[in-house]
């Protein structure tokens, strides 16, 4: 698997015969370039969800098959369970986890969805970042109705399709695909055992917030029993004591004075903000793509708050773990750790101890595994279960078994010395300069943050060693990029040359070959380049008595 990954969590109308399900993912696991993750049925629901990761082509590839496979298996004109549905394969999101943009994420969405159009005539619509009407980007108002009305729904031409007929397929149903953001599934655990303890703090935190209550100005909301509502005439602010006599009147109030869109958060909520009359007054939570409650949690003796993160770019973890935090010590709790639910994206982890760095007024310019475990121990991961970095981190860098640089230092330096032509100085070259990126963050590191060094020198070693850390990283992994370039170009130059078709294949290949092991030792050389420059940077800056 290359640095591309994708994740895909397709949805299957079947939860109780494994062995359908297994026929499936025999399809999936059949494909080059794909690692299934995770199969979890569902009984009562009669559905699984399946999640694996791969490049674009193998994603491409085994979604189509999967899809494929479940109309060929699953009836839905038979199918009965508790989850909503309108079709054997019923989602499936493709989720850009590194190496792909979301713009690239959805061209390959609308491919996989043509072709299932055409190839398996299954009405397709896209959903999420992958829709082309506003009104099609909620999953639940394209599934209104499930496969029961989806026969009807096909007949009415705002509801055409995005690819494939507007015929009912009374067997396959109709499947939902797009794109969207990565969710991170995250409990946070505290000191108590009353649940309504952490429901009042998940009201606070997520999005969609809370119903305002007469008198009760917090921290314990739940102690006022009578629920504020709206009533003709009279309008209340749930943020402050402002009443509108028109709900227009309370909209702009909120927005002006409290910045937030009152319209929004009661649609949120399920109120028709032109009849919100006998309704609830919301107040809105504290982050946005946040979604929360309470619960017990018998196994682990404490009440969690269980989280859904669905934008971890605008709400990270971190950010509501801190707020949470603040938010507990008003209530008199301790938050005592979390815990990620599955996986978790490599960005998302790396800038939690990014940002615990700073807060300690740390160099982030330090390894990967250093930052990792820095986030690790600061969110308390490992509280009421174990949290394994290398088994839970998608997008982990990391290297094949038979590379280079997981060779011992020995085995390297005797590899080199034998009569092949690779690896050689191009990986050599890399491997010195990465050593040589490894000491200017060093010298960094032992100077900046120390007592009697300014914010000045501070700001720009930490700088400096981040910027070491990142060329470090480029440059090692150069030195299998050098080995693997040149092996490409000899075996293009062992293509078969007889006739002139076969020697122009040859030909190209081998000025493929050729330019792609050029630019890799060019890349050293002005990444190293980089390096020289920084180091002269950080020796201006050095203050050797800053070691002790």
């Amino acid at each position: 698997m290359n640095d591309q990954i994708i994740e895909c969590v397709p949805n299957f109308s079947e939860g109780q015969r494994p062995e359908i399900i297994k026929q499936i993912t025999d399809e999936i696991e059949k494909v080059e370039g794909v690692k299934l993750l995770d199969v979890d049925p569902g009984y009562d629901m009669n559905r699984t969800v399946v999640t694996f990761i791969g490049n674009a082509k193998g994603v491409k590839e085994a979604a189509f098959n999967a899809i494929k496979k479940a109309s060929e298996l699953i009836d839905m004109s038979k199918h009965k369970g508790s989850h909503p549905r309108m079709g054997a394969t019923d989602v499936c999101p493709f989720v850009p986890v590194s190496g792909i943009t979301t713009e690239e994420c959805i061209e390959l969405s609308n491919e996989v969805a043509k072709r299932v159009g055409q190839e398996l005539n299954i009405p397709v619509y896209l959903y999420e970042k992958s829709a082309v009407k506003p009104e099609r980007e909620n999953l639940a108002k394209i599934r209104q109705g499930e496969y029961e009305a989806l026969e009807e729904k096909l007949k009415k031409p705002e509801w055409k399709p995005d690819y494939g007929p507007s015929e009912f397929n009374a067997k396959a149903g109709a499947t939902v695909m797009g794109v969207r953001e990565f969710l991170i599934a995250y409990n946070i655990n505290l000191n108590t055992r009353e649940e309504k303890y952490a429901s009042d703090i998940a009201f606070e935190l997520r999005e969609k917030g809370r119903s305002a209550r007469e008198g009760s100005k917090g921290p314990f909301y739940f102690k006022s029993e009578k629920i504020l509502k709206y009533e003709k005439d009279k309008y209340p602010c749930g943020s402050c004591d402002f009443t509108g006599k028109t709900i227009s009147e309370t909209v702009k109030h909120c927005k002006d004075s409290h910045n937030y869109d009152l319209t929004e958060l009661l649609e949120l909520n399920g109120i028709d903000p032109s009849k919100p009359e006998g309704q609830s007054v919301k107040i809105p939570g504290l982050f946005k793509h946040c979604k929360a409650i309470g619960w017990m949690v018998n196994k682990f003796d404490r009440a969690q708050i269980s989280i859904n993160l669905t934008n971890y770019k605008i709400t990270s973890m971190h950010d509501v773990f801190d707020a949470t935090e603040k938010l507990a010590a008003d209530r008199g709790l301790r938050v005592t750790g979390s815990e990620i639910v599955g996986m978790v994206p490599y960005p998302a982890l790396l800038e939690t101890g990014k940002y615990y760095l700073r807060k300690q007024h740390r160099s982030i310019g330090v390894p990967v595994k250093d930052i990792l475990n820095t986030a690790v121990q600061s969110l308390g991961l490992n509280d009421v279960s174990e949290f394994n970095i290398e088994e839970r981190v998608l997008g982990l860098p990391e290297n094949p078994d038979t590379a280079l640089v997981e060779m011992k230092l020995t085995d390297f330096v005797d590899e080199v010395s034998r009569e092949t032509p690779a690896p050689g100085g191009g990986s050599v070259a890399a491997l010195a300069g990465a050593l040589g990126a490894a000491l200017s963050s060093m010298v960094a590191n032992l100077t900046a943050n120390k007592r009697g060094s300014s914010v000045e020198t501070d700001k720009i070693l930490n700088g400096a060693a981040d910027k070491c850390q990142e060329i470090k990283n480029a440059l090692v992994k150069a030195v299998d990029d050098d080995t693997n370039a040149y092996n490409d170009f000899i075996i293009a130059k062992r293509l078969p040359n007889k006739t002139s078709e076969e020697k122009k294949l040859r030909e190209e290949a081998m000025q493929n070959g050729l330019k792609h092991a050029v630019l890799v030792p060019l890349q050293t050389a002005q990444l190293s380049y980089q390096i020289i420059e920084i180091a002269e940077e950080v020796g201006k800056a050095w203050k050797p008595k800053f070691y002790y």
